[in-house]
This record gives structure tokens, sequence and C-alpha cells, in this order.
């Protein structure tokens, strides 16, 4: 039996766990062929990446179009696109890897799972802009880096939603030479020293 975190309670319907479960399940066959996650976080599947994608979620405001860069796994897009299909939440997601193995365990899982997502095989160099209300992307550069490729894919009055580990003040720290912006740094419920970044108005100095 899936147990939920006590912060979650009462924020998981019974059909969401159920996508979920079903998600967990594809995600294991699938990761024992092409390794979307180290084989050694694999058995904390549920908190280290499910539960972690979730708070994402919990965070986001109601948007039409969200983009996530490096979807990778489908950490957190593909746990928020679910959480959104059963808020009858009509946001459409774009998931953004460029690995062809990757991409095509993400097609599946939303296939699946029915969820609003389309999925871009591409480099986010490649990509034209994609006027996205929310960018999320979790474990794929540092921040300085990170906003070089969202700037271009923000709608006007865009935010991001960036998962963030221990040493996310020295991002933000060495991001502010080059970039100011709105962030409220929202304390992980899953690891005690990250967090997740929610930054708004960011423009290059």
């Amino acid at each position: 039996m899936t147990i939920i975190p006590d912060w979650l309670a009462g924020d998981v319907s019974r059909e969401t766990l159920e996508d979920l479960e079903r998600f967990h399940d594809l995600f294991l066959k699938w990761n024992a062929k092409i390794n979307l996650v180290s084989r050694s976080s694999a058995p904390e599947l549920w908190n280290r990446h499910i539960w972690d994608s979730a708070q994402v979620w919990m965070l986001a405001p109601k948007v039409a179009h969200w983009a996530d860069f490096g979807s990778g796994g489908g950490f957190p897009a593909i746990i928020c696109a679910t959480f959104a299909k059963h808020a009858d939440c009509e946001t459409r997601f774009t998931l953004v890897e460029s690995d062809q193995r990757k991409s095509t365990f993400l097609r599946t899982a939303a296939r699946e799972l029915e969820l609003n997502v389309t999925v871009v095989a591409k480099r986010i160099e490649a990509l034209e802009p994609l006027n996205a209300d929310i960018i999320s992307a979790r474990a794929l550069s540092q921040l300085s880096d990170l906003f070089g490729f969202v700037a271009q894919h923000l709608s006007h009055n865009g935010q991001t939603l960036f998962p963030k580990g221990e040493m996310w003040q020295s991002e933000l720290d060495d991001a502010r030479k080059t970039w100011t912006f709105d962030c409220e740094a929202h304390a992980s419920h899953t690891d005690s020293q990250a967090a997740v970044l929610q930054i708004k108005e960011l423009k290059r100095v």
C-alpha cells in the first residue's frame, strides 16, 4: 500500500494515486532497461522522485502552458501532468528531452496515463520560443545556465519552478551576477537542505 506523506494528505485523490502507482510500475520496468535514474535511487522512487515532484505541482498556479526542460524520467513534469488531469485542469505540458530513448519512455507514459503532454525530442537551443507560463527543470544545470535556456521561452508574466539541492543559495547568489529576478524559495518537504525556487520577473543584467 502506497503511503501518502502527511504534508500532501488531502491533496491526492484516489484516482490520482492510482495513476501515480501505474506510473511507478511503468517507470521501474523501463528503468531496468535504459537507466532513467540511478539504480541506487530506484528503491526510493516515491519519496525521492514522485513526492518530490508533487510538491512542485502544489506550488503552481493554474496556467495554460507548462514547459519542462530535460524531462528525463518524467520528474517533475509527468507527475504534475497527472495531478493536472485529476484536477480538471486544462494545462498542456511540453516536455523537452533530447535523449531519444527517454523521449520514447515519456511518450509511452503520457499515452498510458492519458495526459495532456507533448514530448519534443530536441535540444533546448533548437526550440522555437514556447511562450510558456511555467517552466520547470530538475537536475538539469546550474541556475545561471538554466536562466539562459528559459529566458526566451517564458511568457511575459511567466515564472519558473526549479527544485534545487543543498547548494541552492550559492546558485542564487551566482545567478544574480548576470540576472535580475524575484525569487521565493520554498523549503522542500522531501529534503531538509533543498528548496523549490519560484522565480518571476527574470531579466538579464
